[in-house]
């Protein structure tokens, strides 16, 4: 299919803009103008019941987790949950770029949401993110009791890294032997090997380009064995069996298409049950779009069904 028509003025608007890239800006003025800029194609953020940041110690750190409420909730009546982590290549992003998303993602998933200001690459090196998914899932669950969250009704979620990240939880809980209602991966990287058919195609004038990719890899991981983990790279993981059931979002012209179909693959013959779904004509990043692409908006709705049907809600609504 071809670029969607909506999506080609976006990259006619991006090729055109004066903006450096990334690589050139270096990681803190990229967070500035990433953080400025992820709210220009959004939805209007829909109004919740509450949204407040709250304070998780972990160990010898503390980080911000933002909670999303789009109802009255107490320990009474225990409610189900998404753990959300934003996306940005371990290097930009925190739960203010993202936070649109998030409250969809609350209000049409008829849930709670958790999102997660997780630490960032060059500061906080690999596996500094992928401990703080691993401790703040951990921390959800501890504290489901005291959050009025359902902890049979935990699902974990992300966008790009985010979702890396979700998919590393993903099988950290498999290990743990705590149970998942969902791992819902949008446009995820799962491979840290870019020798993909989609990486060639589309290397340059989408969005994510090749070069950005790389960038974004040199800031976090420390050297070339990091590659072969599976905590950054969820496709190398030797066993995929036991995995919570799968959501995936995939974009037609994404550099990571073809390693997120492969991952689809994996889980499905590991046993595991997997809903992908390629959004013909777009582009990586699409989901935040939605205050200018139609098909962003049909995916959140996508998502948003998910998360209820996982929670055993599937009517929209309380």
């Amino acid at each position: 299919m071809p670029l969607d028509p909506q999506v080609e003025k976006i990259l006619y608007w991006a090729q055109r803009s004066s903006v450096p890239p990334y690589p050139e800006l270096g990681a803190v003025q990229a967070r500035e103008h990433y953080a400025k800029a992820s709210a220009t194609l959004d939805i209007v953020p829909p109004s919740l019941h509450a949204v407040q940041d709250i304070d998780v110690e972990l160990p010898g750190r503390v980080l911000r987790v933002r909670e999303y409420a789009p109802w009255p909730h107490s320990w009474a009546e225990p409610r189900p949950a998404l753990l959300y982590f934003h996306g940005g290549g371990f290097t930009i992003g925190s739960v203010d770029t993202h936070d649109r998303v998030c409250r969809v993602l609350a209000l049409g998933g008829d849930c709670l949401v958790y999102s997660v200001d997780y630490r960032l690459a060059p500061e906080h090196r690999f596996p500094s993110a992928q401990d703080d998914a691993f401790e703040s899932l951990a921390w959800l669950r501890n504290e489901a009791t005291a959050l009025g969250v359902d902890p049979a009704r935990i699902a974990v979620g992300g966008d790009s890294a985010g979702g890396t990240l979700a998919a590393a939880s993903a099988i950290h809980a498999r290990d743990q032997g705590w149970t998942l209602a969902l791992q819902l991966l949008i446009y995820p990287g799962v491979s840290s090997h870019q020798d993909t058919d989609s990486y060639r195609r589309f290397a340059s004038g989408y969005l994510l380009d090749a070069q950005t990719v790389q960038w974004f890899f040199a800031q976090t991981l420390r050297d070339a064995r990091d590659r072969l983990d599976w905590r950054f790279a969820p496709l190398a993981a030797p066993d995929l069996r036991g995995l919570a059931p799968a959501w995936i979002a995939g974009a037609e012209y994404d550099p990571l298409i073809d390693e997120d179909h492969a991952y689809a693959q994996r889980l499905r013959e590991a046993g595991v049950a997997v809903r992908f779904v390629q959004y013909d004509g777009m582009i990586h990043s699409f989901f935040q779009h939605a205050g200018f692409v139609q098909a962003a908006r049909r995916a959140h709705d996508d998502a948003c069904a998910a998360l209820r049907e996982a929670f055993g809600q599937p009517e929209q609504g309380r």
